[in-house]
C-alpha cells in the first residue's frame, strides 16, 4: 500500500516540504560532500526549513514578485534545493537549467523564459553566457553561491551580481513574507532536451507535480530511513519529481553524488537503498560485471549464467510471466540455496549492497540487462513518462513487475491508444502548455483534449503498457523495412566492446553502425588481432571492423536479419553533453551526430550511390 494518503489535502510543493519539516524535524534531509572541508555534511529537515526561510526573505527583500521566473544553473546540492524551495514558497517560478549545458543553450532559455534572476555557482558560468553576446533584457540579478577566491565581481557588470552570502544578508530588510502559491500556479518551466530544434518550455503547475508525486507513491513506497542517491540532473523532471520532491515529501534522506565520474565509488560509500536512474547507468554497471567475468574462468562464467537463469525463473513465476523451460530446472533448489547469494553479491556489491529499489526511466531497458538484474535479486522497476506529464505516466512496482512493459498507468490518469497506436494521456499531471508557444501547445493535444505523447504502445491482457517505439524514431530503409534504432542500439551495447552506438539507414539500402569502443575491450580485441590499440589506423582496420561487426550482430541476434548492421565505423571519442552529441538526459542527438560523421556515413554507402 502506498503512502499517498499521508499527503491528503496538500496541494502545493511548499506544503509537502513544510509537512516533513514539522514531522521529521531532526531527521537527516540532505547530505553533500564539502570539497573544502573534505568531508560529507548533513542538513536536517529543521535546518533545511530555516535555510529556505532565509532565501524567502532575501527574494522578498530583492523585490521579486509572484510569477517572476528565476533560473537555476547549478549542480545538484543543498543550495539548489534552497533556491528552488525558497522561490516556490514565494510564488516565484523556477526555471531549471542543466548544470553543464552550453552557454548558448543557457542564454536561449534565459531569454525565452524571460528570467529576472539567475542563481549559479560560479561567476565564470555567468561570464560564459554573457560572452555569447546575446541581449538579456529581463535579467536583473545574478546570485553566485560558490565564487572562486580569484573571481572578481566588477562594478560595471550589465546586471547586478552578488555573492550568496551577501544576498542572504538582505533577509534582515524584510519581516513579512508573501502568501504561498495556489495549486494552479506555475511550479516550474522545464525545458525539453531538444534532440532536434530549439527546446520548448513545459509549464508545470503545483497541482501537476504534486498529483504525480502522490500517484508515484502508490507505485513505489519509500520506507523510513530510505536513502536516495541523487545523480541525475535536477533539470531532468524524472529526477526532480521522483528523486527530489518525493523523498522530501516522505521524510527520506537525499545524498548528492560528488560527480558522475565518482558514481561507482559513491554507490559503495553511501550505500543507498533507492536510486532513480536512466538505463545508461545500469548498462555501464552490467558492462563492468561482464568485464570482470571475461577475466574469470569458463567455470565461473557458467555458474554466473546458471544463477541468473534460476533467479529469472523465480522472478517470472512471482510476476506471472512465461517461465523458461530447462532440463536442469529440477536443480533450482540446489542452485538457489548454495550459489545464488554468492553470485548475486557480484552485482549487488556494485550498488553498495543494500539497494532495495532501483527505478529506471527515460528510455527502454535492454531485456538482457533486465533479466540479469532481476534474476540476481535486484528487480529494476521500469516506468514511463515525459516532461509534459510531470513526468510519470505508468510504472511497475515491487509487488508486480514485468520488465518487458512499463507497468500500469497511474490510477489518476486516463491513457488511451489513438491513431497508429499513439499513447495519449489526460489527467491532473498533464502540463498547462508550452511557455509562450500557443501553436505548439495546440498541436500537442488532440481536438478532444488528450496529450499526444508521440510514442506507440499497446496494452497486455493484464492492462500493462508496452512501448513499441516512437512515431518519428523509426528508420525506414530504401527496401521498405522498418527498424527501431533505439532498441537495436540498446541490444548492441550489451556487448562491452561498445560504449555508445548510433544506428543508421534511413532511406538507405541497409543498416549501418557507428560505435564508440570501450578502451579496455578495444585493447583486448586489438591484442587478439595483433593490432596497435592506440593507433587511429587500427580503427579502420578491416580485421577490427569485421570482428566488431560480428560481435554487434551477435548481440542483436534476436532482431530480424534486415535489421542487423552490415557496415561499421569505429571511434574512440565519447559522445557527451559537453561536445553537443548527447542531451542532458543522455539521449543521442541524432542530427548533430549525423552531421559529425557525415563524411564517414557517405563512405559507408558510397558503393550503393
Amino acid at each position: 500500500m502506498g503512502r499517498s494518503s499521508e499527503l491528503d489535502g496538500l496541494t502545493t510543493l511548499p506544503e509537502l516540504l513544510n509537512r516533513s519539516i514539522e514531522t521529521y524535524a531532526d531527521r537527516e534531509a540532505l547530505r553533500q560532500y564539502d570539497r573544502k572541508a573534505n568531508l560529507w555534511k548533513s542538513v536536517s529537515y529543521r535546518e533545511l526549513g530555516d535555510e529556505v526561510a532565509r532565501w524567502r526573505h532575501a527574494w522578498q527583500a530583492s523585490g521579486f514578485a509572484r510569477g517572476d521566473r528565476v533560473a537555476i544553473l547549478m549542480p545538484n546540492g543543498v543550495d539548489t534545493v534552497c533556491a528552488d524551495q525558497g522561490a516556490l514558497a514565494n510564488g516565484l517560478v523556477p526555471v531549471p537549467l542543466h548544470a553543464i549545458d552550453t552557454p548558448g543553450a543557457c542564454a536561449f532559455i534565459l531569454i525565452d523564459s524571460q528570467a529576472t534572476a539567475l542563481v549559479t555557482n560560479k561567476v565564470a558560468r555567468w561570464r560564459q553566457i554573457l560572452n555569447t553576446g546575446v541581449d538579456l533584457p529581463d535579467l536583473r540579478l545574478v546570485i553566485v553561491t560558490d565564487p572562486d577566491p580569484h573571481e572578481e565581481i566588477q562594478s560595471h557588470e550589465p546586471v547586478e551580481i552578488v555573492t550568496l552570502e551577501d544576498w542572504l544578508a538582505r533577509e534582515a530588510q524584510t519581516e513579512e513574507l508573501p502568501a504561498g502559491p495556489l495549486e494552479d500556479d506555475l511550479a516550474g518551466i522545464v525545458y525539453t532536451s531538444g534532440t532536434t530544434g530549439r527546446p520548448k518550455g513545459v509549464m508545470l503547475t503545483h497541482k501537476n507535480i504534486v498529483s504525480n508525486v502522490k500517484a508515484t507513491l502508490e507505485c513505489v513506497s519509500p520506507r523510513d530511513g530510505d536513502i536516495f542517491l541523487s545523480f541525475l540532473p535536477l533539470s531532468h523532471t524524472f529526477e526532480r519529481s521522483a528523486g527530489y520532491y518525493l523523498p522530501l515529501a516522505t521524510g527520506c534522506t537525499i545524498v548528492y553524488n560528488r560527480s558522475i565520474l565518482l558514481l561507482a565509488e559513491d554507490l559503495k560509500t553511501v550505500r543507498p537503498t533507492v536510486i532513480i536512474s536512466v538505463p545508461r547507468v545500469y548498462e555501464r554497471i552490467y558492462a563492468r560485471v561482464q568485464n570482470t567475468l571475461a577475466k574469470a574462468s569458463a567455470a565461473v562464467r557458467y555458474l554466473f549464467d546458471w544463477a541468473v537463469e534460476v533467479g529469472w525463473r523465480d522472478f517470472c513465476k512471482k510476476n506471472r510471466m512465461p517461465v523458461e523451460r530447462s532440463g536442469r530446472a529440477w536443480l533450482d533448489g540446489f542452485v538457489r540455496g548454495f550459489l545464488m547469494r554468492k553470485v548475486a553479491s557480484t552485482l549487488l556489491s556494485q550498488f553498495g549492497g543494500r539497494l532495495r529499489i532501483a527505478i529506471s526511466g527515460g528510455a527502454a531497458l535492454n531485456p538482457k540487462i533486465a533479466r540479469t538484474f532481476c534474476g540476481l535479486g535486484l528487480p529494476i522497476i521500469q516506468g514511463y513518462g515525459m516532461t509534459e506529464t510531470s513526468p510519470i505516466i505508468a510504472g511497475n512496482s515491487v509487488e508486480f513487475n514485468q520488465p518487458d512493459t512499463v507497468g500500469k498507468p497511474f490510477n489518476n490518469l486516463d491513457v488511451r491508444l489513438g491513431e497508429g497506436g499513439e499513447i495519449q494521456v489526460r489527467g491532473p499531471s498533464v502540463m498547462k502548455g508550452y511557455w509562450r508557444r500557443p501553436d505548439d501547445t495546440a498541436t500537442a493535444f488532440t481536438k478532444d483534449g488528450w496529450l499526444r505523447t508521440g510514442d506507440v504502445g499497446e496494452f497486455t491482457p493484464e492492462g500493462l503498457l508496452k512501448i513499441k517505439g516512437r512515431i518519428k524514431e523509426i528508420i525506414v530503409t530504401s527496401t521498405g523495412e522498418k527498424v527501431p534504432p533505439a532498441d537495436l542500439e540498446s541490444a548492441i551495447e550489451t556487448d562491452p566492446l561498445f560504449s555508445q552506438t548510433l544506428i543508421l539507414g534511413e532511406g538507405r539500402p541497409y543498416i549501418s553502425l557507428i560505435a564508440v569502443v570501450d578502451p579496455a575491450e578495444w585493447q583486448r580485441l586489438t591484442d587478439s588481432l595483433g593490432l596497435e590499440p592506440t593507433g587511429e589506423a587500427s580503427l579502420a582496420s578491416p580485421a577490427a571492423k569485421s570482428a566488431a561487426l560480428k560481435r554487434a550482430k551477435a548481440a542483436a541476434a534476436n532482431f530480424p536479419n534486415y535489421a542487423l548492421p552490415r557496415a561499421i565505423v569505429l571511434t574512440k571519442d565519447p559522445w557527451t553533453i559537453e561536445n553537443g552529441l548527447l542531451t542532458p538526459t543522455l539521449k543521442l542527438k541524432r542530427g548533430p551526430l549525423n552531421q559529425r560523421f557525415k563524411k564517414e556515413i557517405e563512405q559507408l554507402y558510397a558503393t550503393h550511390g
